[in-house]
């Protein structure tokens, strides 16, 4: 497994981890197109929370120089910061 899908299958635990407080349903499959607020449905708590859990792991805070909007932008910050 390379560093980038590690990064997805974190990134997709963490996703699902916000979820399951939300009481929503978890997902199956996470791609790289995926958009957090309209594919995944994350609010701002939630998006707030996901950054919490991000940035305890990898030590980087994905949203720091502004938002991001897919899972691929969350893998590329965290791909770059964590290297």
């Amino acid at each position: 497994m390379n560093r980038s899908e590690e990064i997805l299958t974190s990134l997709k635990r963490h996703i699902n981890e916000v979820l399951l407080v939300s009481q929503r349903p978890h997902v199956e499959r996470l791609e790289l197109t995926h958009r957090l607020r309209q594919d995944l449905g994350l609010d701002s708590l939630e998006l707030a929370e996901l950054t919490v859990r991000l940035e305890s792991e990898f030590g980087v805070d994905v949203f720091r120089d502004g938002v991001v909007n897919t899972v691929q932008e969350v893998v590329e910050k965290l791909e770059i910061e964590y290297s």
